[in-house]
């Protein structure tokens, strides 16, 4: 499935990118954020790896404050209430939750060789593809509308309808404004310390595409809504419970395409090692702590099911 082709009036390039490659420059930002909703009942999540010790996890995790994963506790699904598209619980109660897993996705991806744009852009767009499709899918089970995200790989600087790009510490982003996935096709190597394993940008794509689920799902809108009627000491807890779950939803697709990409132990531990990187650090408390990006980033990998990612409705520790 391919992205609808924008005008290129408004600074956008498609697919092959050969505009960006001229200079032309696009936008980035990062549409993310949700509000925590009452439950009305919860499930244990299990651990994150299984008993014969195979899978994502890494022995011995714990999540911030001593918890385990199989500690976790999110808000089991209501029953449909039929009264909109989305429900009246887009976040507790959302349609995709109803589904299942996502389900063995075969995905194909290029070579890559970090130092070349021209093979860094190809990379993404096969991850992307792969993701379109893996995504449309599921969304047509849970019986809503889809449309893929806008690509936008940009080459140089410039102007997203969320802001200005790249700016420091973001060299991918989400717009949901314009449906917007912003890639900085140089931007992320240099991001990532030039990192030459293929699945860390798989991770970082995965992630970012993690959002434009969220906002097709009536997500992203109940964030903005939830950001509106929060208090300034709420508005770092509902964008971390919004980022975590989108690790979470990336580490669904990271799971179920694994196989087909060749991901065994050792690619797993690098996706863990950006993880991490991408985690909070310093003064900012946005992202969500080290231990909980991992753990969330584990849990999707190993249950596949957009409904164990409900962030809003698991405890605080778990969203720090």
């Amino acid at each position: 499935m391919r992205p609808r082709p924008l005008p290129d009036a408004g600074g956008w390039a498609e697919r092959p990118g050969l505009l960006q490659r001229m200079g032309l420059g696009v936008a980035l930002t990062l549409g993310v954020g949700l509000a925590a909703v009452g439950v009305t009942g919860f499930l244990a999540i299990s651990a994150a790896f299984p008993p014969d010790g195979q899978g994502w996890s890494e022995p011995g995790f714990t999540a911030a404050g001593g918890l385990s994963p199989d500690e976790v506790d999110v808000a089991e699904p209501r029953a449909d209430s039929g009264e909109e598209r989305y429900g009246d619980d887009p976040l507790g109660d959302n349609p995709l939750y109803r589904v299942g897993e996502l389900g063995e996705v075969t995905c194909t991806a290029p070579e890559l060789d970090e130092s070349d744009p021209a093979s860094m852009e190809e990379f993404a767009h096969s991850i992307a593809d792969c993701l379109d499709a893996a995504w449309a899918d599921y969304f047509e089970e849970a019986g809503l509308e889809f449309s893929s995200p806008n690509r936008v790989y940009w080459h140089a600087p410039g102007h997203s309808p969320c802001g200005p790009f790249p700016s420091e510490g973001t060299a991918a982003f989400y717009c949901g404004a314009n449906e917007g996935l912003y890639v900085g096709v140089e931007d992320i190597v240099e991001a990532s310390a030039g990192n030459d394993e293929p699945e860390a940008y798989t991770f970082l794509l995965s992630h970012e595409y993690g959002h434009h689920v969220q906002g097709q799902s009536g997500m992203l809108a109940e964030l903005h809504s939830a950001r509106a009627r929060a208090g300034e000491d709420s508005e770092d807890e509902l964008t971390r419970r919004n980022e975590l779950q989108a690790n979470c939803l990336g580490g669904v697709f990271l799971g179920a395409s694994g196989d087909s990409l060749g991901h065994g132990r050792s690619e797993q531990q690098n996706i863990l090692d950006d993880v991490e990187r991408r985690s909070d650090s310093g003064g900012a408390h946005t992202h969500g702590s080290q231990e909980n990006g991992i753990l969330w980033t584990l849990h999707g990998m190993d249950r596949l099911n957009p409904a164990s990612c409900n962030t809003w409705a698991a405890d605080e520790p778990l969203v720090r």
